[in-house]
Formats: structure tokens, C-alpha cells, sequence
């Protein structure tokens, strides 16, 4: 994975994740074209039992998208936010939520053994060069009743989209490359809960399943464009990202034209997992206080 765009952290801090704009993108589309429409963010925030006196760590954070929705979980604690990208540290430092925002790498996270109650780790774990040494980092910073919350996308996430990448592929020459739709490899709802067991004693998927519903064609070109730092290095070789775009969008409104909209499917979710807290407590508290055997 170290060679990957995906992971490269040249093109992610100084291309993909310079500034937030292009994530931003993707944010719009996904909250103006997708059914049925949901805070995202609400949504896995949701699947943690609060106190609301948590100590939590968003690492990854971006601009700060789930910085409202923590807080309003946690009005008695603490957030402290990172990025490895100084653009988008910058960014969530502006946010009116803002706690202590860090310029923070997950693989060397600078706090010490058990400073955490949760570490928010969304959609970020997939550009993870190493991921077995961030998560053995988010489990030395979590206490033993901590929460690690992932979220990411399905390896089955928007296949529709996919199919329409490598039908281009072909129309420009390139046979039998498979595409990929979005960089999750690595850490996708599948195989990422298969890296958290690892570190872990108690793991948890939850799914979130929909679809984008698109009208016309821009949204979905702008989509594509907003991940262009990741996408066009893998692009089949003698095939300019131009050219992908404008076959790809002639695709994308044949389509459209055909059957009055383009329904792509979505799959994404959230990791939760956690030594000896949250959903795993009960459990573990019966692992240690065995009930006494029925006479």
C-alpha cells in the first residue's frame, strides 16, 4: 500500500488534502443526492452509548465534520482534534467547535498510554500506509473502557459507478483494468473489521446502506474530479484524465437519457471496537463475574 496514491502522503497532504475543498465536494453531492438523506456524521456518533463526559480524540479529523456532533455528546468533555494535513488542521482550527487542534499523524499519535475515553477515527484509516501500527497507536492511547469509531465505505460501495469507469476504460483502449470507485482497500467495512479484531478483544460493524439519485451528469463528473489527485495515478497507461472525464460523461448521460436519472448504490458504515467498554461491557463483565451454576 505504500506506493498507492491512496496513501501516499506527499499526494494526500499537498493534492488531495490540501485544503478542504475537495472534500467539501463530495460532502455537497453527498448530502444533495443521496436517499435517503441522513446526518452522516449523527449516524455513527450514534452507535456509542454516551456519558457525556468523554475525553475524545477525532484524529483525521478534516475541516471538522463531526466536531457539532460530538460536542453535543459530550457537554461536561473534552475534544482535541488532528490532521496530518497542515491545510486542513488549519481548516478545523477555524471551526466554531474547534477544541485543540493538532497537526497529528495516527501512526505517531503524541499523547500518552490511556488519555482517551474515544478516538474517532472516519473515514480516514483507509490511507493508512501501515495500519496495524495506527490502530496498536489508537489502542495505547485509549483507556481499557475506550471506544475506537472508524467509519468508511463497503468494497462493494457504488458499483454503478464502477461499471461506468470501465466501460470508459474500454472506449479508450484500456481492456480488463478494474477500477476503483473509492479508496477504501485496506480498511473497507470488510476487511477493516478483520485489521481492528486484530487489536481488540470486541469489534462491531454496523452498515448503512443507500444511494446517490442523480438527475444529470455534472454532480456526478464533479465527484469523480474531486478525487482526481488519487484516481489519475492509477489511471490506465496512454490514458489522459481529460479524456476519462469527457468519455466517462458521455456515459454518464446516455444513461441518464435512457432511464431519467442515474441510481448508484451506496454502502458505507461504521467500526466500533473496544477492549473491555460500550456494547462489549456487559460480556466482558460475565466473562469476570460468572453467574453461579443453578443448583
Amino acid at each position: 500500500m505504500t506506493n498507492s496514491p491512496k496513501t501516499d502522503r506527499d499526494i494526500l497532504t499537498r493534492q488531495a488534502y490540501a485544503t478542504d475543498d475537495h472534500l467539501s465536494t463530495r460532502i455537497r453531492i453527498h448530502d444533495q443526492y443521496s436517499v435517503p438523506r441522513i446526518n452522516f456524521a449523527d449516524w455513527v456518533l450514534s452507535r456509542v452509548q454516551w456519558r457525556g463526559d468523554e475525553t475524545v480524540l477525532d484524529v483525521g479529523s478534516g475541516p471538522g465534520g463531526y466536531f457539532a456532533e460530538t460536542w453535543a455528546r459530550i457537554p461536561n468533555g473534552r475534544l482535541i482534534a488532528g490532521d496530518l494535513s497542515f491545510g486542513m488542521a488549519r481548516q478545523a482550527a477555524k471551526h466554531p467547535k474547534a477544541g485543540a487542534v493538532l497537526n497529528a499523524d495516527v501512526q505517531h499519535l503524541p499523547f500518552p498510554d490511556d488519555s482517551f475515553d474515544v478516538v474517532l477515527a472516519n473515514h480516514m484509516l483507509f490511507h493508512v500506509p501501515d495500519l496495524d501500527t495506527a490502530l496498536t497507536e489508537i489502542h495505547r492511547v485509549l483507556k481499557p473502557t475506550g471506544l475506537m469509531v472508524a467509519s468508511t465505505n463497503s468494497t462493494y460501495n457504488m458499483p454503478e459507478l464502477d461499471q461506468l469507469v470501465r466501460r470508459a476504460y474500454g472506449l479508450l483502449g484500456a481492456r480488463g483494468v478494474e477500477p476503483e470507485s473509492d479508496p477504501v482497500t485496506g480498511f473497507s467495512l470488510e476487511d477493516g473489521a478483520m485489521y481492528a479484531a486484530r487489536h481488540f478483544f470486541a469489534v462491531a460493524r454496523y452498515d448503512l446502506p443507500g444511494a446517490f439519485v442523480f438527475p444529470t451528469a455534472q454532480p456526478v463528473i464533479d465527484y469523480v474530479n474531486s478525487a482526481r489527485a488519487i484516481r489519475e495515478p492509477r489511471l490506465p497507461r496512454g490514458i489522459l484524465w481529460e479524456d476519462f472525464i469527457s468519455v466517462l460523461n458521455d456515459q454518464v448521460q446516455r444513461m441518464i437519457i435512457h432511464f431519467g436519472e442515474l441510481v448508484i448504490s451506496k454502502l458505507s458504515g461504521v467500526i466500533v471496537a473496544s477492549e473491555m467498554g460500550g456494547f462489549a461491557e456487559n460480556y466482558i463483565q460475565t466473562l469476570l463475574n460468572p453467574p453461579p451454576p443453578a443448583e
